[in-house]
């Protein structure tokens, strides 16, 4: 089975590599050969270039590889600049899914969209988020993305759209490995409570995008690590597991750091229907976030 993946020089798109790999080695591979696609390259990572605004590239890459699924990873995902830049970011979160989805519909191929908590959050509530919760996006970033699902079920083709939250890793940009730097530069921190969500180690999230591609059945799923906590509770945790204890870290209100978009107060996501629809387990998120910065200082050093 070929499995295009975009984005793939991205923080879920390298974990999936690292993912795939490992089920190679395993012998549990499913017969998958992944053609990772990107607009951007890093020395040494092989990479096909393909801009997945462009339907009649996705088309081509489709047809030429034999395509039977395809993994976007790839998105616009800075949450402020996005307010400044919405066609753009249409661009690259609906119209670009929807490409995606006109190819794998003429192929009879399947299409794992990566969406997002951002899809909720104008309405108050104060339990888990299920997938039938009508969305109410609170900016550009939010909107954007709901419109992407939206491009893709109109399509009629055959998909599995992941909703997932407060993703970060070992690779590029993420809170994660801010926070490692700030708390151990920094003297001091402020950093907000009043948001309540959940990390998501983006590693565990690309093992359960290739378990459910060795029996997809469609829907649209929430998938986050297990648990509850803050910003600042994240940020401590990560100052315990770096040893990072000198920085003053405080809690402040969301207010103290304005912002061109509210973000969701509480973004909590319900992972009731991916765990019973594919018997996946989903780590605790300290547990995932422990073995990230692990691979982080290792690196290092």
């Amino acid at each position: 089975m070929n499995i295009l993946v975009t984005g793939a020089n991205g923080q879920l798109g390298n974990e999936i590599r690292i993912a795939s790999q490992a089920l190679s080695a395993s012998g549990d591979n499913g017969n998958f050969r992944f053609i990772y696609t990107d607009v951007n390259s890093i020395n040494g990572v092989e990479t096909t270039y393909l801009d997945i605004t462009d339907l009649d590239a996705v088309r081509k890459i489709v047809q030429e590889n034999q395509v039977k699924a395809i993994i976007n990873c790839a998105a616009w995902t800075n949450v402020d600049a996005a307010e400044s830049n919405e066609a753009l970011c249409e661009k690259l979160n609906a119209t670009a899914p929807e490409n995606l989805a006109i190819a794998m519909k003429e192929t009879d191929g399947w299409l794992i969209q990566i969406s997002t908590d951002y899809v909720f959050g104008k309405e108050p509530y104060n339990i888990p988020c299920r997938e039938d919760q009508k969305g109410t996006p609170t900016g550009i970033y939010g909107l954007t993305k709901l419109h992407g699902e939206q491009k893709i079920l109109a399509t009629g083709v055959r998909h599995i759209i992941i909703r997932t939250a407060w993703l970060y890793s070992e690779f590029g940009k993420n809170f994660c490995k801010t926070m490692l730097n700030l708390t151990a530069s920094k003297p001091q921190l402020k950093v907000v409570f009043d948001q309540a969500g959940t990390p998501t180690y983006a590693l565990d999230l690309a093992q359960a995008i290739l378990t459910i591609l060795q029996n997809p059945i469609q829907g649209i799923y929430h998938y986050s690590n297990e648990g509850v906590c803050s910003w600042y509770d994240f940020t401590k945790m990560i100052q315990e597991y770096s040893g990072n204890t000198a920085c003053d870290v405080q809690p402040c209100h969301s207010s103290e750091f304005p912002s061109p978009v509210t973000r969701p107060a509480y973004s909590v996501l319900d992972k009731t229907k991916i765990k019973e629809t594919f018997g996946i387990k989903i780590p605790y998120w300290t547990d995932s976030l422990k073995t990230c910065i692990h691979n982080i200082l290792s690196a290092d050093q």
